[in-house]
């Protein structure tokens, strides 16, 4: 009689679901069905689950297919991953910790009454790998007026997306031995997207990867990944980077200049007994997952190592030298950097910045806010966020260039037309920092909540650079090249007539075309005569240039500075600068 109830049941959700495709903005996807919604002229499907929940035994597996095309799909609310709560483009929250494990969920945007094939750009956000969230993101802009279809995806974060342990390694067999989730996270969300994106009016052989800071570190990561190999045709890093640590330093070994949490030591917090590998293993999948995390959270001003050159997914010799030989040299990359990265952090660190009360201020719920050192905040900013273009940008490129690859695009983002009054000199302050790019892209000012009419002005300025970058960013998605601007500047290639080029992302007058002349041995020479800082932050900044962006070059830079510093030093300052204001 069972068996006659199943088959029945079966049925009837077939019948129900056929009739709801009859629907346009119903898919039946090989996850389910969706209902799409339509609102100024785009259509978006939410909440796509692209794999089984990563929960009980698949905690520190890689992600498993889901094949159940017959179940509907419903909205879902704060279905991100596991993560502290952040105010910089993570989820929102009061309590340690936020989200859910069961976090595998992707949305796609598409123009409506497109009747071709679009071409797909793939979005992985950012958070440093260890916040972030697809719900903050909204590419409507984009995908209305370049005609494209984007994909915005969750994967998961932390130590529940990088994590080495031998209880848990060595217990499994075949891809489920890697460090790697998040990034398998991120791949199987591209093979869900290979398998129905056709289904969306998109494109399956023409799907470009973008993402920015982490997410360009994780493109990055996707153009050496084996498994990665045939899902996607091009691939653009936004303030992108290449750090990954051997399997020996996320276990047990201490980094030499990274105070790295390795796993050890939270194993060696949650037990007396860490060479019981099989006691430990059930212990910790068992454990709820918010006081897993609280484990790492002790540390505060600790680094949880992610990214691991497992030789499975990263392969052993780490991503920056694995970039000399990528799984597919044909695929064109662009990578750019934003002319003031770190500003986003700086911005807001008490060191710098002084808040103050203002009548104006109040009502927006802003302080009114003061550089109170305007020189050494400005080198600070040039010299970190020069070495952030030399290891996310130069870098990287010259290695894709090592192995064959052509079609190789550099930008620097300039744009930085912010208010400068009546709270603060916002254009100063914010500048072109860290992801204040995103918003010219998507389109729309969703990113920044209700700071919009602060930082994103309405303007020909803005209008102009937000124009131009969404047809640079299309034109590479339908053809391999970001092409020309309205203003007819061709983008060219990053080696170009021996010299290496760089687009400037920027208002009319400014966007162009540039020799990139930076590299660690100027920089250095620089900052050794700059009199804007004393000799104690100099230091402090060439630690920052060669441990804090990408792989540990620290060491390198030491031997070149002809001033002594000392590595212990600058770390103590840092801790001891560690305050921080919340706009």
């Amino acid at each position: 009689m069972r068996i006659f109830k199943k088959i029945y049941t079966y049925l009837l959700i077939l019948i129900i679901g056929n009739f709801l495709i009859a629907d346009e903005l119903t898919i039946r996807t090989s996850s389910g069905i969706s209902k799409g919604i339509e609102k100024n002229g785009v259509i978006t499907w939410n909440d796509l689950p692209y794999a089984k929940p990563p929960i009980k035994d698949l905690r520190w597996k890689a992600p498993r297919s889901l094949n159940d095309d017959a179940s509907i799909v419903n909205d879902k609310n704060d279905n991100f991953c596991v993560q502290r709560p952040s105010s910089l483009g993570g989820a929102s929250g009061i309590d340690d910790f936020v989200g859910t494990e069961d976090c595998l969920y992707l949305d796609i945007r598409k123009p409506q009454n497109s009747n071709k094939k679009l071409p797909v750009m793939f979005w992985i956000h950012g958070g440093g790998n260890t916040s972030g969230l697809k719900d903050i993101y909204d590419f409507s802009g984009l995908v209305k007026k370049e005609g494209v279809i984007v994909v915005s995806i969750n994967y998961r974060l932390g130590p529940f997306g990088w994590f080495s342990h031998p209880s848990i390694q060595d217990f499994q067999n075949g891809i489920d031995k890697t460090s790697n989730f998040g990034t398998l996270d991120i791949i199987k969300a591209l093979e869900w997207v290979n398998k129905n994106i056709e289904k969306f009016g998109g494109d399956k052989d023409n799907i470009t990867i973008f993402g920015e800071s982490a997410g360009g570190h994780n493109v990055l990561s996707l153009l050496v990944a084996p498994q990665a190999k045939g899902l996607f045709h091009k691939a653009i890093s936004q303030s992108g980077y290449t750090t990954s640590v051997s399997y020996e330093i996320a276990h047990n070994v201490k980094h030499k200049s990274i105070d790295y949490i390795n796993s050890q030591e939270v194993i060696k917090k949650i037990t007396d007994n860490p060479e019981q590998l099989d006691v430990i293993r059930s212990k910790i999948l068992d454990m709820q997952a918010y006081k897993f995390y609280s484990y790492y959270s002790k540390d505060v001003l600790r680094e949880i190592p992610l990214m691991t050159n497992d030789g499975i997914v990263i392969p052993g010799d780490g991503l920056y030298e694995s970039l000399k030989n990528p799984i597919n040299p044909s695929i064109p990359v662009i990578a750019g950097s934003n002319r003031d990265e770190v500003k986003l952090w700086i911005g807001t660190a008490l060191y710098f910045i002084q808040p103050e009360y203002s009548f104006i201020g109040s009502i927006f719920g802003i302080p009114r806010i003061k550089i109170v050192n305007e020189d050494a905040f400005e080198a600070f900013n040039y010299y970190r966020s020069s070495a952030w273009q030399i290891r996310g940008v130069v870098e990287p490129l010259n290695n894709l260039a090592l192995a064959g690859s052509t079609k190789l695009y550099a930008y620097r983002y300039d744009w930085d037309d912010h208010r400068r009054r009546p709270i603060a000199d916002f254009k100063k302050i914010i500048g072109a920092a860290h992801a204040t790019e995103i918003p010219l892209i998507a389109g729309n000012n969703k990113l920044v909540g209700n700071y919009g009419f602060i930082i994103y002005p309405n303007g020909p300025s803005k209008r102009f650079t937000s124009k131009n970058m969404m047809k640079f960013w299309a034109n590479f998605a339908k053809f391999g090249n970001p092409g020309v601007s309205s203003n007819n500047i061709r983008w060219k290639e990053f080696i170009n007539d021996n010299s290496q080029k760089v687009m400037i992302l920027d208002k009319k007058k400014n966007l162009s075309m540039k020799d990139i002349n930076n590299s660690f041995k100027s920089l250095v020479n620089e900052l050794n005569n700059d009199t804007r800082v004393s000799d104690l932050e100099k230091c402090v900044i060439l630690y920052q240039m060669g441990a804090l962006i990408g792989n540990d070059v620290y060491d390198n830079l030491d031997q070149i500075y002809p001033k002594k510093c000392s590595k212990e030093t600058s770390q103590k300052f840092l801790e001891d600068n560690a305050s921080f204001i919340s706009y």
